[in-house]
């Protein structure tokens, strides 16, 4: 169950997690030590999944973002899980979404440019006989980009 503190721990840290307990304590009103009581159950339950940092992807020459709607032929677990394991250890795949609808897939893949994107498409698109079809949208302007999940307790 994730109280009040939680819920203020969890929305401190996601929007910087080089918080230190100190501050996260005189932030929500509890000690140092309850802060890292509390961080340390919240990453055991798997509630934190990870501690990352976000990387600007123009800062790095990955300049375009590619949104790629993916329809499989079927449905057939062998095939949805090979597609997924794919997507999973690719690097350019930034998100890979599972979806409901007229697609099965949502990928969001970051390139350094079209070259790289048309290799991209070839090896996992075009050439793989899975996909019955696809479509790409370039992302003109990343208007919001979080991974950070609004947290509310339940007192």
């Amino acid at each position: 169950m994730i109280d009040r503190f939680d819920a203020k721990i969890l929305n401190l840290v996601q929007a910087n997690n080089r918080l230190t307990v100190d501050q996260i304590g005189a932030e929500i009103g509890l000690s140092p030590s309850a802060c890292q009581r509390r961080l340390k159950r919240l990453h055991e339950d798997g509630v934190i999944r990870a501690d990352v940092a976000i990387v600007d992807p123009a800062r790095v020459e990955r300049n375009l973002i590619m949104i790629i709607d993916v329809r499989l032929i079927q449905e057939k677990s062998r095939m949805m899980n090979r597609f997924k394991d794919a997507m999973r250890a690719h690097p350019l795949v930034m998100q890979c979404y599972y979806v409901t609808g007229d697609k099965d897939f949502v990928l969001i893949v970051c390139v350094r440019d079209m070259a790289e994107f048309e290799v991209f498409l070839n090896d996992y698109c075009i050439d793989n006989p899975a996909i019955a079809r696809f479509s790409t949208s370039v992302v003109v302007d990343a208007v919001k980009t979080s991974l950070a999940v609004h947290v509310d307790s339940e007192d």
